[in-house]
Parts: C-alpha cells; structure tokens; sequence
C-alpha cells in the first residue's frame, strides 16, 4: 500500500513514477470496501468505470491519478444518481457532469463515486432515510456531521485523501470539525455553481472540499475557483491560492468572538478549541482582542430559513413535474415535508425582504473587519451528537435542536464571508473540535496564511485512531 499523506503528495508519487495513477485508485478502492460497510460514507460507486478512465489516460493536471468523491448533493457525476439524499430524488440519474466535477477531471482527479449526505442539506447531522446515518471514523456511534457528513467520514478514515463537499449553513465546517478535517467555505462566488442556478440573489451554499492538510484545500480551490461565462456573480480576487499556504500573515489582530447574540450556550468543549486556538495564535506573535459582532440574529436566522426554504420548494415542485405526479406520503422525511409546508405560504414580499435582510447583515458583520483582520470562534456550540439526536421523523426535535449546530457557522453563509474550521483538539470523550476563523470578503489567501502557519505549529493527525495506512517498503 502507498504511504499515507495527503493528494499532493500522492500526485507527486504518481508523476515520479513510484506508484502507478491505476494503483492509487485500486487501493482507494480496497478502503472502501474494507472500511465502508461500518461507516456507511460511500452511497454510489463507480469503480469499474474509474479504472476504464485511468487505463484510457488522464488529464496531465495537478492531481493526476488522485481519487476523489463527491457529494451527492448539487454536484452531478455523470452517469451516477444524483438524489440529494432524498427519496424523491431516488431514480434520478445525472446526464452531464457539473461544472465543479468537470473541472477535478480536467486536473487529472479520478471520481470513484458519491457519499451520504441528508435529505436535501437539511441537517447537521447526516442520517437520511434513503440510505441510513454515515458514522464518524472517531466514534461510529457519533455524527460525522452534515451535511457533508458522508465526505468527512470518506476522508477522516483514509478512504480517499480528499472529497467534495459544499457549504449552505456551514456543511463544510461543520463535518470537518466533528472529524478532525481541514474545511474552508470559501468567498460567495468563488466556485461557479453551474448548473444549479441559486436565484441570482440567494447564493448562501457553495461547493469546495474536506481535507487533511491545508495545501490541499488551497490547490483544490486553484482547481475549482473562477467564474464560467455568464455566472451572475464572482468573488474578488483569487489564486494561485498554492502559493499562498507558506507565506507569513504577518502579525495578525484576530478578534476573539466569545458568543454571538444568539442566547445559546456553548459547550466548555467547544470553547476550550478557541482558547487552545487563541494561544497558538498568541505565541505566533498574533494579537488577540475579544470583540462581539453587532446585528440582529432572529432576523438573520429567519431570513436564512426562508431563503433555504424557498430553494427547497422551488427544487420540490421542478421534480414533481419532471416526474408527472404530486406529491406521495413517504418523498420526503417528515422534517423536510413540513419545512416544505411551511415555505410554501411565504410570499414573493417576504423573500425580497429576507434578501435584504441577509443584504444589511453582510454590512453588520463587515464593519469589524475594520477593527480586526480575522475572527476566531467555535464551529459549533455543542460538540458532535450521537447519531439519532437530530432525528428528521421527529420536526419538532429538529426545530428545537437544528440552529443549534449551525449558529456559529450559518451566519457567513448569509454574509458570504470566507471561513475555515481548523482542528484543535478533541471534546471530553475523544470526538474531534474545530475553531472557526473568518475574513473579510475575498481574503481566502489571508486564511491560508494562516492555516498553513497554524498546521505547523499545531500540526493535526490526518486520519481517526484505527484508521492509518501501513508504509510500504518504498
């Protein structure tokens, strides 16, 4: 077996001519057959047909012969199912790959199939009734998270070195900091969501990837970022974000968010990730301050459902028709069904008005950056949850439970702002903690200043206990 590391290091394997593109592939195939079955991570695969592509030659990109997986969720595999999670969506097959996908193969990336994600992105915690809960590499009877829980567990336990994920309320961050993974939702606009139109002005989620090392992430963003003609919008700036990784941020000041106006608490887990995080800070010679963010969080929180739920009924009602029928008793999970009933009452009026909303908290939340260069704060205000805590056959359990995994992260969907989860540590119980840190908009290369400075001096294990791939000889 090829050493553990991460995709740059198995590229650069590959281009020397020490393991072959079709052996890396064939033994990221054997852990997930080996490792699959407990953590439910993978729900389609196309592994013949990964072989017939790397056999017929690759793309000379940066990450030739690198496997990879996607999420099954906005991200099309052509092909392979596109469900979303979701039953409705069970008989859906994608025809074109999306645009995302299209550009991983032009840099040599070798798709082996789509991973577990809840119905629709519609929980932290990623349990569908479709095709069951995935489990964490670090605790299988813990969430991964969601609801880019089935990529994290692909990636926390060695199955491939890195996945595709995407970022509507923190489903990046959020499943990155419950498996001990590097996670950056990056700028609005960086990522080109096509061919999912996001409604011009509600883009909250865009698409990226979990990884284990920071410079992956960055060459992954190289890979995926920029503009296909006619976007609707665009990040400013941009890479070759690569380069960035080793640069000196220079002496930061990073404002400290001990709690946002939210009136939850916060585990002392997930505050100890902060303070662990603010000390390695300090001792890089970075300046901390405690600031607190001003703007008006229930406004914020129902602007972002309505905004979420709109999409949700939009892409309901376009699959209804595509299908020719209305709607059956069991399409969707109980959750999902009644958001669905909820949204669908809303008026026109009252979406502009939630854009707006999400319009002045961008403004709100911006000023600070004129005080400080980054933020630092939890990912999440409990730590990971066991498996059925949020239960999507119980609405009210999700309503009482959801906004609680999502607080801390949900808000920079609805700015746009760029944010990354970075490991910092574990809970009481040995399940991974992340602490978040955010920029202004368009500052994805000051984070991976400062990720990368932050992974030397407080380096992370790669993959879960149990989970380390044997050295070879070579």
């Amino acid at each position: 077996m090829t050493r553990a590391g991460d995709a740059i290091e198995l590229a650069g394997r590959i281009r020397r001519g020490e393991v072959t593109a079709r052996q890396a592939v064939e033994e990221s195939i054997a852990r997930i057959e080996k490792r699959n079955p407990e953590l439910n991570a993978v729900v389609n695969q196309r592994f013949e047909a990964a072989l017939d592509e790397v056999d017929a030659g690759l793309p000379d990109g940066p990450l030739r012969g690198v496997p990879v997986l996607v999420k099954d969720l906005h991200a099309d595999v052509a092909g392979m199912p596109s469900t979303r999670g979701s039953r409705l969506w069970a008989d859906a097959v994608a025809a074109h790959d999306s645009e995302l996908v299209a550009r991983y193969r032009r840099a040599g990336m070798v798709v082996l199939g789509t991973t577990n994600t809840p119905e629709l992105g519609k929980n932290a915690s990623t349990e569908p009734a479709l095709f069951g809960p995935a489990r964490n590499p670090w605790a299988p009877d813990r969430s991964p998270g969601g609801s880019s829980g089935g990529s994290a567990a692909a990636v926390a336990s060695g199955m491939v070195p890195v996945a595709h994920g995407n970022d509507g309320g923190g489903s990046i961050r959020i499943p990155a900091s419950m498996c001990g993974l590097f996670g950056l939702k990056p700028t609005r606009g960086r990522v080109s969501p096509a061919p999912y139109a996001t409604a011009l002005s509600s883009p909250v989620s865009i698409h990226h990837a979990l990884t284990t090392s920071v410079r992956d992430s960055a060459l992954l963003l190289d890979v995926a970022s920029g503009p296909v003609r006619g976007d609707a919008y665009g990040a400013p700036g941009g890479g070759p974000f690569l380069d960035e990784v080793g640069r000196d941020p220079g002496r930061l000041r990073i404002g400290v968010v001990a709690s946002l106006p939210v009136g939850l608490p916060t585990h002392p887990d997930c505050v100890a990730a902060v303070e662990r995080a603010r000390a390695v800070c300090e001792s890089l010679g970075h300046r901390t301050v405690e600031v607190s963010l001003e703007y008006d969080a229930p406004a914020m929180m129902a602007a972002s459902g309505l905004i979420m739920g709109a999409s949700l009924v939009r892409a309901v009602d376009a699959r209804l028709v595509e299908l020719g029928r209305p709607l059956a008793d069991d399409d969707l999970e109980p959750f999902t069904r009644t958001m669905l009933e909820h949204y669908r009452a809303s008026s026109a009026a009252e979406l502009c008005g939630a854009l707006q909303v999400a319009e002045t908290t961008g403004w709100q939340v911006g000023r600070v950056f004129g005080e400080v260069d980054v933020l630092l704060m939890p990912v999440l205000s409990q730590p990971a949850p066991a498996l059925g805590t949020l239960d999507t056959s119980r609405p009210e359990v999700m309503y009482e439970l959801g906004t609680v995994y999502s607080y801390y992260t949900s808000l920079f969907n609805v700015t746009g702002q760029p944010g990354m989860s970075v490991p910092f540590g574990t809970d009481a119980t040995g399940v991974p903690t992340g602490a978040q840190f955010v920029a202004d908009i368009g500052q994805e290369a000051l984070l991976l200043r400062l990720a990368g400075q932050l992974e030397r001096a407080a380096p992370w294990p790669t993959v879960a206990p149990g989970y380390e791939v044997e050295p070879d000889a070579g």
